[in-house]
């Protein structure tokens, strides 16, 4: 009764000394390295049919791994030896320590006095329930080999594989008949997720995520059920039981993992989830405040509410990059070696792809704060002239008079002239001008009184500001007048201009005078000079407004 209470104790004992019992190896034995540091001490299992027997440290050159495959691959030698004889195993001194080994010398280990006394036990009593291990595991090598116990092993793994196509067959056929039901008694009353007429979520989408959470847990249980036959199949038989085992770390050991690693994770998804939302309602706080300053509810000094909107998409970045810089440390992974790789590589693409876009952005903001143009003003960028309908931090769009939208990179704009029709026509109206050709035997004064005639005939050409007439040059056949006009509607320049240019052939065929002079070779035999009881013809005057300095 003392000998089977000191081995249970020695058996519990040795369960947590595992890993300090060494083995001897084939071609040189000697002392297990010493590890006095800090830390556990590597140890690798010495398995038999996929069953640990004990486990065992390393040497100083050779891995605990390497040495626990020399020692089964000895053990597994002599439980395949018909003629051996597990019982005559025997632990005999050596220098140092004992060796286990069997009644014609082949060893199966070594023991030495750091792989007991050092944790308080000795190496007898060690080495005697590792004897006991060796014996046992040689006798259950034999046993699972003898044709009754495959057989029986055979019918085990047969009725497994009969319970499992019966619990499938369960399975798909309860899951077929639970979504006819659901479908039966919720698809048609399913409600809709929305605010008023505004759908955010369709009864038809609510039933197709109940669907799939269906057919997700049914593949789950499909799928634990396999694994489960599987696991027990291959455990049934001694060739395959290290397959067993293998199933467990290949699948349950990533499994485990992933619940470890959540449950480590779990104080910082707590913090991340706090950020979240102090971030969120920051940004919130300064949609709010930039909303109030477009409307006008809150003015800055020398801020414009149209920079409210540009401004916040400006604050919203900083924020954001500050809360990702923060959260940057509580990411899962954040100082392993791939999580650094794949970063390093996304900024690369971004950095090498992005910069026409980071340049059109960066244009499109130097473009509100210069306040070059805003939506609904006439401009003219290049060679295109129309009215802006759209700002973007990229692009800006312009609607032409041929009702035609011409998209241009911000960066192009930012490069180019850029007139702008509107910005004075709201105060001090645009000026629409047009020149004329007239022969010198017109008088000039009648020429001008002509013009602004025809200025007067349009109706959106302003009275005030005054229409003008100016004299652009002394050309070879005629005198080149200018007419200027002011108007309010920029948007309607190019009516107004052609509106002008038909007033203008109007007024000049009504009094016969011909525009643009044709050229021609030679002088001609009278010369081509306005009398001077000419100067005032219909309808000029002889008042200020005729601009004649020396005529009254």
């Amino acid at each position: 009764m003392k000998s089977a209470g000191t081995r249970l104790v020695l058996t519990c004992l040795l369960a947590l000394l595992g890993p300090h019992a060494a083995p001897a190896h084939a071609a040189a034995p000697g002392p297990p390295a010493q590890d006095e540091s800090e830390g556990e001490i590597p140890v690798a299992p010495v398995e038999l049919d996929g069953q640990h027997l004990f486990y065992v440290r390393g040497a100083a050159s050779v891995p605990p791994a390497e040495r626990a495959a020399a020692i089964a691959g000895r053990i597994r030698a002599l439980a395949e030896d018909e003629g051996f004889d597990p019982a005559t195993l025997r632990a005999e001194e050596i220098p140092g320590g004992l060796r286990i080994a069997s009644a014609d010398g082949r060893p199966v280990m070594n023991i030495y006095d750091a792989d007991s006394v050092r944790q308080g036990f000795s190496r007898e009593g060690v080495s005697a329930e590792i004897l006991r291990r060796v014996q046992q595991g040689v006798l259950d090598f034999r046993a699972a080999r003898t044709p009754d116990a495959l057989l029986t092993s055979s019918l085990h793994a047969a009725g497994a594989l009969l319970v499992l196509a019966l619990g499938l067959w369960l399975v798909l056929r309860t899951a077929h008949r639970i979504e006819a039901r659901l479908e039966q008694r919720f698809r048609a009353v399913m409600p809709r997720v929305g605010i008023g007429t505004f759908d955010i979520l369709r009864a038809e989408r609510i039933w197709m995520l109940l669907r799939a959470l269906t057919v997700l847990l049914h593949w789950v249980i499909v799928l634990v059920l396999m694994f489960l036959t599987l696991r027990y199949a291959l455990g049934q038989f001694p060739v395959t039981r290290g397959m067993a085992e293998g199933l467990d770390d290949m699948v349950l050991g990533p499994l485990q993992r992933m619940g470890l690693g959540a449950l480590a994770f779990l104080p910082d998804l707590v913090f991340l989830v706090i950020l979240f939302f102090v971030t969120r309602w920051v940004l919130r706080l300064a949609l709010v405040f930039f909303q109030t300053v477009e409307r006008g509810v809150v003015k800055l000094n020398n801020f414009e509410p149209d920079w409210a909107m540009p401004t916040y998409r400006l604050v919203r970045i900083g924020i954001i990059a500050f809360s990702l810089v923060v959260a940057y440390p509580y990411i899962p992974g954040n100082d392993s070696a791939a999580f650094k790789g794949i970063s390093l590589f996304l900024g690369v693409l971004i950095s090498i792809g992005s910069s026409s876009t980071i340049s059109n952005i960066v244009a499109g903001y130097m473009l509100t704060y210069r306040r070059a143009f805003r939506i609904g003003d006439r401009v003219r960028i290049g060679e295109v002239t129309g009215e802006v309908s759209d700002v973007r931090l990229q692009v800006t769009h312009l609607r032409t008079n041929k009702n035609e939208t011409v998209t241009i990179p911000n960066s192009i704009i930012l490069s180019s002239e850029v007139i702008n029709y509107s910005t004075l026509a709201r105060t001090e109206g645009l000026i629409l001008h047009l020149t004329v050709g007239i022969g010198y035997e017109t008088p000039w004064r009648q020429v001008e009184a002509m013009l602004l005639l025809a200025a007067s005939r349009v109706p959106d050409i302003k009275r005030e500001p005054a229409p003008f007439v100016q004299q652009l040059a002394l050309s070879e056949f005629a005198v080149t007048y200018e007419l200027n006009a002011y108007t309010d509607t920029p948007h309607k320049m190019h009516s107004l201009r052609s509106a002008l240019h038909r007033a203008v052939l109007d007024v000049f065929n009504e009094y016969g005078i011909q525009i643009m002079t044709p050229g021609y070779e030679g002088d001609p035999e009278r010369p081509k000079v306005v009398p001077r009881e000419q100067w005032y013809a219909a309808p000029a005057k002889r008042d200020g407004a005729s601009g004649d300095a020396a005529g009254a």
